[in-house]
């Protein structure tokens, strides 16, 4: 049964159609006029050379002119269809995996809670790059099967002038060497490539992970372990590709042998023929079976394509979501407790108690259970998850900032954001004095994940940006953690202006007594009950 993916698929190859239909008609082009080429250069050189031993008056009589033009002529066609060929198919294959990878991000996006957390970093980022690069092949490979049936075409009518006989076994030989490509591939090339991206995606996912644990892998002298635990992993990888290169030299291997026995039977089936025909025959069949080498190079990358399609129709084929409604309002119940903006509400409870559980749960970052909470009139199992991750602007206690900028990490609260907004927002958490301190400013590059910055600044960037974004509630996890006395105190004093200001609702979770005074409101989590609900205490 096609999947969603394989939908997706044919829907980029019928977009690319006119595309790949040139590419086709170029290759077909290419291995025809090269089967030509090489059957016509070697008539030439064999007849010159007849003429030249039969002496001065067969010599001046011998044409040259025309097989000269003729060779010139086809290595002009050959030239220019390659490059026309190879520019229009891979700009389909570019295109088309253009259309794809936005699609992915947006699959993944889309997937419920559970499935889009259990794909780490490493592994998405292997399925975005690695896997989605492989489909390539399954759209410049169309032309394969163009290339090798007009080469073996080509080589047919040519080897026809030495013999019906030679015709025959240039046709076989082209068989026999697409046969033995087919098989070597099934046999060793699939199971290889399958292993190549199997391998990298484990590698992209372990390196995704050390470097995230750096600090603490040097800080417990753990650097030698890591390195042997990646380099086992590059060693997977090198072992699937050098069996991938083995099974590509068995099926070129393959393909020489049958060449040669190609040649030697045309030679002999063209016995009685002119020389220079059966030297025409000889070398079309060399062509003819190097026409076929398309074919064969498709099939050894087939088990690489199949396997990324293995591994990227799961991310597509997620289960339609329930009809959910959108939340009428932003009237939160936690419990028996029924708030509305601009309400300030304290989610306190000791470690462990649930409570960045249920807030995860109120956003749709988790699955949500029932009776545990309901937003805007429903149950948040009955609620969109669009509609419910509307109503909040979020800092989480797990900080992510993007490779980027102080401005592109800010604007993704929202892309219209203008600079005075962004240095205002700066003001509020006692940042901007440090980010004008930089020539570049809102330009400043924070690094992988804001290495630049300190963790008090990377804390304060990331409730700078959840103050940006214009959502009836304010969710704050742990907002001051690290900071010093005299910075959290300046902190405060600019977000209790920014709520009263924007009239935006808070929910806090902080250990810190500072954070919590700012609440009118609060609720204790005490921990999870056996049907997964967080329970919660009114104080």
């Amino acid at each position: 049964m096609s999947s969603a993916f394989d939908a997706l698929l044919a829907q980029q190859r019928r977009r690319q159609r006119d595309r790949l239909l040139a590419a086709a008609v170029l290759g077909a082009l290419v291995s025809a006029a090269a089967v030509c080429l090489l059957g016509l250069s070697g008539w030439f050189i064999t007849g010159a050379a007849i003429a030249g031993v039969a002496g001065g008056a067969t010599l001046q009589a011998f044409n040259y002119l025309v097989p000269s033009a003729g060779i010139r002529f086809l290595a002009i066609v050959r030239t220019a269809a390659r490059y026309g060929e190879r520019v229009t198919g891979h700009e389909a294959a570019l295109k088309a995996l253009a259309a794809l990878r936005p699609a992915l991000f947006r699959a993944i996006a889309a997937a419920p809670v559970s499935r889009a957390l259990s794909l780490s970093g490493g592994e998405a980022s292997a399925r975005m790059v690695q896997d989605i690069d492989a489909v390539q092949t399954l759209f410049v490979r169309l032309s394969a099967p163009w290339s090798a049936g007009a080469g073996l075409l080509a080589a047919l009518v040519l080897a026809s002038l030495a013999g019906g006989v030679a015709a025959l076994t240039v046709v076989a030989a082209v068989i026999a060497a697409v046969i033995a490509a087919a098989l070597i591939a099934a046999r060793l090339a699939a199971p290889a490539g399958r292993r190549t991206q199997v391998a990298m995606g484990a590698l992209k996912d372990d390196l995704s992970a050390l470097q995230a644990a750096a600090p603490e892998l040097r800080a417990y002298g753990l650097q030698d372990w890591a390195v042997e635990r990646a380099a086992a992993r590059g060693r997977d990888l090198d072992d699937a590709v050098a069996a991938g290169a083995r099974a590509g030299g068995w099926i070129a291997a393959s393909q020489s042998l049958l060449t040669g026995l190609a040649v030697a039977g045309v030679l002999v089936a063209g016995v009685g023929a002119p020389l220079p025909l059966a030297a025409l025959a000889a070398l079309a069949a060399v062509t003819a079976v190097e026409a076929g080498a398309s074919l064969a190079n498709a099939l050894r990358q087939n088990g690489q394509a199949k396997e990324a399609v293995a591994r990227l129709s799961p991310l597509f084929d997620a289960p339609p979501a329930p009809a959910r409604a959108a939340p009428a309002d932003a009237t939160i119940r936690l419990g028996d407790l029924r708030l509305s903006p601009p309400a300030r509400l304290a989610l306190g409870g000791h470690s462990g108690a649930g409570k960045t559980t249920l807030i995860e749960r109120l956003l749709a970052l988790r699955d949500a259970v029932a009776n545990e909470a309901s937003l805007g009139g429903h149950d948040l199992t009955g609620v969109d998850p669009a509609g419910a991750r509307a109503l909040f602007a979020y800092a989480s206690q797990d900080i992510r900032l993007l490779a980027g900028t102080v401005r592109d990490n800010l604007a993704l609260a929202d892309p219209a954001v203008t600079d005075d907004a962004l240095w205002t927002v700066l003001e509020t958490v006692d940042l901007a004095d440090r980010i004008r301190a930089d020539p570049r400013g809102l330009d400043a590059w924070l690094g992988e994940n804001g290495d630049t910055l300190s963790g008090g600044e990377r804390r304060r960037l990331n409730l700078a940006r959840a103050l940006l974004r214009p959502a009836p509630w304010l969710v704050l996890d742990e907002p001051t953690e690290g900071l010093d006395a005299a910075t959290e105190a300046r902190v405060l004093a600019g977000l209790s202006a920014h709520l009263a200001r924007s009239a935006q609702g808070l929910i806090l979770i902080s250990h810190r007594p500072a954070p919590l005074a700012l609440c009118d409101r609060r609720i204790e989590a005490t921990g999870v009950a056996a049907d997964g609900r967080v329970t919660l205490r009114s104080l």
